[in-house]
């Protein structure tokens, strides 16, 4: 709780910057490079959030690593004082709380659409314009196979789940006669 008020701090910090420079999604971006560099090197991460490592050590090896990347100096300079006030290991929290401030002023919608079977391009359009007159806001959508689900489809948006999957209504029928006994 107290890490993630914290990450909420440093993201609208970084986020009013974005705002005066009008390059929400550019930083956004930057910020998921280098949050993935991070969770893809377990080494490095574990590395930068043990405090038996000296700070300079820290301090050297991030600044290293961002003179090989194309981040902009705000982003690096924002990773930089992360690592000074020992919160890089709360990247992933200020960045997705980044992106939920950058989603709120864009009015964006991140919606994950699960399907037992590929959608062609023209019904994931149609879907996205769907979802889009339903939540009123441009929509980010993934989509993602699952197999599991027999049939049907399976939207989340936010915190709300549409399931009008054929296993979930299947489930629903099981419950259903396994009541009435």
């Amino acid at each position: 709780m107290i890490s993630s008020n914290i990450a909420k701090r440093y993201a609208r910090a970084f986020f009013m910057i974005a705002a005066e420079e009008g390059r929400y999604e550019a930083y956004d971006q930057e910020l998921s490079r280098f949050s993935s560099l991070l969770k893809e090197q377990r080494q490095l991460s574990d590395f930068l959030a043990n405090p038996v490592f000296d700070q300079a050590d820290k301090k050297a090896v991030v600044e290293a690593l961002l003179a090989q990347t194309d981040l902009s100096v705000l982003t690096v300079n924002f990773i930089k004082l992360l690592v000074d006030k020992r919160r890089i290991g709360i990247l992933s929290e200020i960045e997705a709380a980044y992106r939920s401030l950058m989603d709120e002023t864009l009015r964006k919608a991140r919606v994950t659409v699960r399907t037992a079977f590929p959608l062609t391009g023209e019904l994931a359009e149609s879907l996205r314009q769907g979802l889009e007159t339903l939540t009123g806001r441009k929509v980010a959508m993934i989509v993602q196979e699952d197999p599991s689900l027999i049939g049907g489809i399976a939207v989340r948006i936010g915190d709300t789940l549409y399931d009008g999957s054929i296993r979930t209504q299947l489930d629903n029928l099981r419950n259903l006669l396994g009541e009435e006994r």
